[in-house]
């Protein structure tokens, strides 16, 4: 099964662009787990809770992995929580960095901050989204991942995301 990830800084339509590609490709999409966890607890999390989210949403990939084709969306990732984990505390758990080095997608898609943002009571750093860009870019760099970035609006951002997602299912599992 081939995994894609959607990553990037707050508000730059993770979300939407996962739900539209598994949409196009008649496949699930994982959503993120951090939402369902924060807004249970009315947005209030401490470092420990992060390690919580990073389970629950492997727990979650691999739930929506029985339910996939031969292709998978995931609206975020382990390098979301290591990121959103070093910029808020300054360090990231060891396990949370295991499995992130374990459950590496096959591809990632790296969502650019050059759409407007959007106000959501969970979300911390509408100031940040550029330098959180560069900082995603540099981990995905340092891991070595498949990555692409995407832009625009999203419509663009759904045919620049298929464009670059096509040729890379076609090499790993044929036609699709």
């Amino acid at each position: 099964m081939i995994s894609v990830a959607i990553v990037g800084p707050e508000s730059t339509g993770k979300t939407t662009l996962a739900e539209a590609l598994a949409i196009h490709y008649k496949t699930v999409w994982v959503p993120e787990y951090a939402r369902e966890f924060l807004n249970a607890r009315n947005g209030h999390y401490k470092q420990h809770d992060l390690l919580k989210i990073a389970k629950g949403q492997l727990k979650s990939v691999e739930e929506y992995r029985r339910k996939a084709g031969k292709l998978i969306f995931l609206d975020t990732d382990l390098f979301v929580i290591k990121v959103w984990s070093q910029v808020k505390f300054g360090h990231c758990n060891p396990w949370i960095l295991q499995q992130l080095e374990a459950h590496q997608a096959d591809l990632y898609l790296l969502t650019c901050f050059d759409i407007p943002y959007e106000a959501d009571p969970l979300r911390e750093h509408p100031k940040m989204r550029p330098q959180l860009f560069e900082y995603y870019e540099r981990e995905l760099n340092h891991y070595g991942a498949n990555y692409r970035v995407v832009r625009g609006n999203a419509t663009k951002r759904l045919k620049e995301a298929i464009k670059n997602i096509n040729p890379f299912i076609i090499k790993f599992s044929g036609d699709f």
